[in-house]
């Protein structure tokens, strides 16, 4: 796998060594760094002609700079003749604007998807995108990853399966979270809720599941400001619940998040390191389970021209 290279942004640097660590190789040497009036200077510091290039960037908080900084990297390596250039974004931004709800809005996960592909990327991997139709906003191939297997494994063997209830903080989640209680052979409880708007508090309406006396792990794909989780555990504390864990695939800990799950009846947090959040990093209840590996397997797949659905099924 000479030809196979791995360059990282400064989004998640730590992800990507356990990427190529995964991978028995090492990251290719680039630097990203500013000029003094704060534009981005990408520089490759080894040749890319002719090889398969993964570039490891979240588009996560700064959200903006990230994604610039993924630009520059796929339009340097488009200048140096890569063969093939994969944007691997383990955590894709601006993915919760997928659709106008509203009049005289943005579609911004499809401008973001149009331009990584007009920056010169080939090819995108990722992990629990928000919403699943944004993969046909790309004209590219997009492999998206799951990561309740991942989470629910991390998790298996400490938590009984008569003692236990998985819980979806909604009805949209209902999916995911029904293939975690599969997973951990436990039963599912469905909160029903709805939202007004983006800014406003989640108002929850209903509790679909018993959960008395049970130890209730609730499932989500992003915890940003903590609100949906704190509204979740409320109500699972009003009807008896012994104990409240949440698994959730990107944690990106918004605002004073940190303070309000400390605060709320949440016993831990685990989450995957698609995002890099230092503050988190050092809170004791939050866990942190790497997906390094699982993106190591796929980008060898993707390299040996090998099936990826074979590992890691969509269904």
């Amino acid at each position: 796998m000479e030809d196979l290279k791995v360059i990282t942004g400064n989004s998640n640097p730590a992800l990507a060594d356990d990427i190529v660590e995964n991978l028995d190789k090492d990251l290719t040497e680039a630097s990203v760094d500013r000029f003094s009036d704060g534009e981005i200077h990408v520089h490759i510091q080894e040749t890319v002609r002719g090889a398969s290039v993964f570039v490891v960037q979240s588009i996560s908080p700064p959200v903006n700079k990230n994604l610039m900084e993924l630009l520059l990297i796929i339009d340097a390596l488009k200048r140096a003749s890569a063969k093939q250039i994969a944007a691997v974004i383990p955590y894709y931004g601006y993915a919760r604007q997928d659709r106008k709800q509203t009049g005289r809005v943005p579609i911004s996960a499809k401008l973001v998807a149009n331009i990584i592909s007009t920056a010169g990327a080939d090819r995108v991997l990722t992990v629990d995108l928000h919403a699943g139709q944004i993969q046909g906003f790309f004209d590219i191939p997009v492999d998206n990853l799951r990561g309740d297997p991942v989470l629910a494994n991390s998790i298996k063997h400490e938590i009984s399966s008569k003692k236990g209830v998985v819980v979806s903080p909604d009805v949209g989640g209902a999916k995911r979270a029904r293939k975690v209680s599969q997973k951990l052979n436990m039963p599912l409880a469905i909160v029903e809720k709805k939202r007004h708007s983006e800014e406003e508090n989640v108002e929850v309406l209903n509790l679909i599941g018993d959960v008395d006396s049970k130890r209730c792990l609730i499932v989500d794909d992003i915890v940003s400001t903590g609100g949906t989780l704190t509204e979740v555990a409320d109500i699972l504390k009003e009807r008896g619940c012994a104990r409240v864990e949440a698994i959730c695939t990107h944690g990106i800990f918004a605002e004073d998040a940190l303070d309000s799950i400390q605060a709320s009846p949440i016993n831990t947090v685990t989450v995957t390191n698609t995002i890099h959040n230092e503050d988190a990093r050092k809170a004791d209840f939050i866990n942190y389970i790497s997906v390094g590996d699982l993106f190591a397997k796929t980008i060898k797949r993707i390299y040996e021209e090998k099936s990826v659905s074979t590992l890691f099924p969509h269904s």
